[in-house]
């Protein structure tokens, strides 16, 4: 695991009580990453949103692209 990776984690877990600004991190983070790093952080954010109240409306599709539904 990366540190940028890591990093990316902590800044979601800070802001993951606004579904938006959420959104908005996970993109900018997506799009810094490695393909490895891409991979392994869309396996976190789907567990980690899973559990959460607030972001149960997102969802992540393949092209790792949030919408909400």
């Amino acid at each position: 695991m990366s540190r940028d990776l890591n990093y990316s984690k902590a800044i979601l877990n800070k802001v993951s009580f606004d579904p938006r600004l959420f959104e908005k991190e996970f993109k900018k983070a997506y799009n810094f990453l490695n393909p490895q790093d891409k991979l392994e952080l869309e396996m976190w954010v789907r567990d980690f949103i899973e559990n959460k109240k607030v972001l149960r409306s997102l969802f992540i599709s393949n092209s790792g692209v949030f919408t909400l539904g």
